[in-house]
Protein backbone atom coordinates (compact mmCIF):
# COMPACT_ATOMS: atom_id res chain seq x y z
CA UNK A 1 0.00 0.00 0.00
CA UNK A 2 1.44 3.37 -1.03
CA UNK A 3 1.79 6.07 1.56
CA UNK A 4 0.01 9.33 0.85
CA UNK A 5 1.25 12.88 1.28
CA UNK A 6 0.43 14.83 4.43
CA UNK A 7 -1.28 18.14 3.72
CA UNK A 8 -0.32 21.35 5.50
CA UNK A 9 -2.37 24.54 5.30
CA UNK A 10 -0.22 27.61 5.77
CA UNK A 11 -1.23 31.24 5.90
CA UNK A 12 1.88 33.36 5.81
CA UNK A 13 2.34 37.11 5.73
CA UNK A 14 5.51 37.94 3.82
CA UNK A 15 7.23 41.30 4.27
CA UNK A 16 10.38 41.10 2.18
CA UNK A 17 11.91 44.56 2.54
CA UNK A 18 14.97 43.51 0.50
CA UNK A 19 12.83 42.86 -2.60
CA UNK A 20 9.83 45.10 -1.89
CA UNK A 21 7.41 42.15 -1.68
CA UNK A 22 4.45 42.37 0.71
CA UNK A 23 1.99 39.51 0.32
CA UNK A 24 -0.31 37.28 2.32
CA UNK A 25 -0.02 33.75 0.96
CA UNK A 26 -2.51 30.98 1.64
CA UNK A 27 -0.74 27.77 0.71
CA UNK A 28 -1.45 24.07 0.70
CA UNK A 29 1.77 22.12 1.00
CA UNK A 30 1.85 18.41 0.37
CA UNK A 31 4.61 16.70 2.34
CA UNK A 32 5.66 13.60 0.39
CA UNK A 33 6.22 10.51 2.60
CA UNK A 34 9.94 10.52 1.71
CA UNK A 35 10.30 14.27 2.38
CA UNK A 36 11.82 15.47 5.67
CA UNK A 37 10.35 18.32 7.66
CA UNK A 38 13.61 20.22 7.09
CA UNK A 39 13.23 19.85 3.31
CA UNK A 40 9.62 21.09 3.51
CA UNK A 41 10.66 24.08 5.65
CA UNK A 42 13.34 24.97 3.10
CA UNK A 43 10.83 24.56 0.26
CA UNK A 44 8.39 26.89 2.04
CA UNK A 45 11.10 29.49 2.66
CA UNK A 46 12.28 29.29 -0.97
CA UNK A 47 8.71 29.87 -2.18
CA UNK A 48 8.33 32.94 0.05
CA UNK A 49 11.76 34.35 -0.82
CA UNK A 50 11.20 33.83 -4.56
CA UNK A 51 7.54 34.87 -4.65
CA UNK A 52 6.41 36.55 -7.84
CA UNK A 53 3.45 36.19 -10.18
CA UNK A 54 3.39 32.75 -11.78
CA UNK A 55 5.18 30.89 -8.97
CA UNK A 56 3.99 27.41 -8.05
CA UNK A 57 5.00 24.29 -6.20
CA UNK A 58 5.46 21.31 -8.51
CA UNK A 59 5.03 17.60 -7.93
CA UNK A 60 8.70 17.82 -6.86
CA UNK A 61 9.75 14.54 -5.25
CA UNK A 62 6.91 12.73 -7.01
CA UNK A 63 8.24 13.81 -10.42
CA UNK A 64 12.01 13.73 -10.73
CA UNK A 65 11.98 15.90 -13.87
CA UNK A 66 10.59 18.96 -12.13
CA UNK A 67 12.15 21.36 -9.62
CA UNK A 68 10.55 21.90 -6.22
CA UNK A 69 9.31 25.33 -7.37
CA UNK A 70 8.85 26.84 -10.80
CA UNK A 71 7.87 30.26 -12.11
CA UNK A 72 6.09 30.46 -15.47
CA UNK A 73 5.11 33.46 -17.54
CA UNK A 74 1.65 33.85 -19.09
CA UNK A 75 2.67 31.73 -22.10
CA UNK A 76 3.71 28.84 -19.83
CA UNK A 77 7.44 29.32 -20.46
CA UNK A 78 9.62 28.60 -17.42
CA UNK A 79 11.25 31.83 -16.23
CA UNK A 80 12.69 30.53 -12.94
CA UNK A 81 13.68 27.03 -11.81
CA UNK A 82 14.09 26.76 -8.02
CA UNK A 83 15.78 23.65 -6.62
CA UNK A 84 15.72 22.60 -2.97
CA UNK A 85 18.15 20.28 -1.21
CA UNK A 86 21.15 18.71 -2.96
CA UNK A 87 20.59 18.83 -6.75
CA UNK A 88 23.32 17.32 -8.90
CA UNK A 89 25.31 19.18 -11.55
CA UNK A 90 23.56 17.52 -14.52
CA UNK A 91 20.17 18.61 -13.20
CA UNK A 92 21.33 22.21 -12.71
CA UNK A 93 22.97 22.24 -16.15
CA UNK A 94 19.70 21.17 -17.77
CA UNK A 95 17.68 23.62 -15.65
CA UNK A 96 19.92 26.52 -16.62
CA UNK A 97 19.30 25.78 -20.29
CA UNK A 98 15.51 25.60 -19.79
CA UNK A 99 14.93 28.60 -17.53
CA UNK A 100 16.00 32.21 -17.53
CA UNK A 101 17.06 31.96 -13.90
CA UNK A 102 18.02 29.09 -11.59
CA UNK A 103 18.47 29.22 -7.81
CA UNK A 104 19.17 26.57 -5.19
CA UNK A 105 18.04 26.61 -1.55
CA UNK A 106 19.49 24.06 0.82
CA UNK A 107 19.11 22.98 4.42
CA UNK A 108 22.08 20.64 4.05
CA UNK A 109 25.75 21.29 4.78
CA UNK A 110 26.69 23.90 2.19
CA UNK A 111 30.25 22.60 1.96
CA UNK A 112 28.97 19.22 0.75
CA UNK A 113 26.74 20.78 -1.89
CA UNK A 114 29.36 23.19 -3.20
CA UNK A 115 31.97 20.41 -3.18
CA UNK A 116 29.64 18.15 -5.18
CA UNK A 117 29.15 20.88 -7.81
CA UNK A 118 32.72 22.22 -7.92
CA UNK A 119 34.41 21.75 -11.30
CA UNK A 120 31.31 20.26 -12.96
CA UNK A 121 29.90 21.51 -16.23
CA UNK A 122 26.89 23.69 -15.37
CA UNK A 123 25.52 26.17 -17.91
CA UNK A 124 25.70 29.77 -16.61
CA UNK A 125 26.84 28.58 -13.17
CA UNK A 126 28.29 32.01 -12.40
CA UNK A 127 24.73 33.44 -12.46
CA UNK A 128 23.31 30.74 -10.15
CA UNK A 129 22.89 31.68 -6.48
CA UNK A 130 22.99 28.93 -3.88
CA UNK A 131 21.28 29.88 -0.62
CA UNK A 132 21.68 28.23 2.76
CA UNK A 133 20.12 28.76 6.16
CA UNK A 134 21.59 28.39 9.64
CA UNK A 135 20.66 24.95 10.98
CA UNK A 136 19.19 26.29 14.26
CA UNK A 137 16.82 28.48 12.20
CA UNK A 138 15.51 25.51 10.19
CA UNK A 139 15.29 23.34 13.33
CA UNK A 140 13.41 26.10 15.17
CA UNK A 141 10.96 26.46 12.32
CA UNK A 142 10.37 22.71 12.07
CA UNK A 143 9.79 22.44 15.83
CA UNK A 144 6.69 24.62 15.45
CA UNK A 145 5.17 22.96 12.38
CA UNK A 146 1.54 21.96 12.57
CA UNK A 147 -1.00 20.87 9.95
CA UNK A 148 -2.59 24.34 10.10
CA UNK A 149 -0.23 27.24 10.60
CA UNK A 150 -0.39 31.02 10.70
CA UNK A 151 3.02 32.50 10.10
CA UNK A 152 4.75 35.74 9.29
CA UNK A 153 8.10 36.22 7.61
CA UNK A 154 10.04 39.48 7.54
CA UNK A 155 13.22 39.80 5.52
CA UNK A 156 15.56 42.72 6.15
CA UNK A 157 19.13 42.76 4.81
CA UNK A 158 19.22 38.95 4.48
CA UNK A 159 18.01 38.50 8.08
CA UNK A 160 14.88 36.38 8.43
CA UNK A 161 12.43 36.97 11.25
CA UNK A 162 9.68 34.38 11.40
CA UNK A 163 6.80 33.83 13.77
CA UNK A 164 4.82 30.62 13.89
CA UNK A 165 1.82 31.11 16.13
CA UNK A 166 3.30 32.74 19.25
CA UNK A 167 6.84 31.47 18.68
CA UNK A 168 9.61 33.46 17.00
CA UNK A 169 12.67 32.15 15.19
CA UNK A 170 15.23 34.13 13.28
CA UNK A 171 18.26 33.50 11.15
CA UNK A 172 20.26 34.63 8.18
CA UNK A 173 20.11 33.54 4.56
CA UNK A 174 23.60 33.02 3.19
CA UNK A 175 24.31 33.40 -0.53
CA UNK A 176 27.03 31.32 -2.13
CA UNK A 177 28.32 30.76 -5.65
CA UNK A 178 29.69 27.60 -7.22
CA UNK A 179 33.28 27.95 -8.34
Amino acid sequence: MALTSTMYNVSIEVSDVDRGVYQTLDLRLAMHPSETAEYMATRLLAYCLEWEEGIEFTAGLSNGDEPAIVVRDLTGRITAWIEVGMPDADRLHRASKLAGRVAVYTHRDIRNLLGQLEGKKIHRVEEMPVYSFDRPFIDGLVAHFDRRMKMSLSVVEKHLYMTVGDEAVNGVIHEHRVG
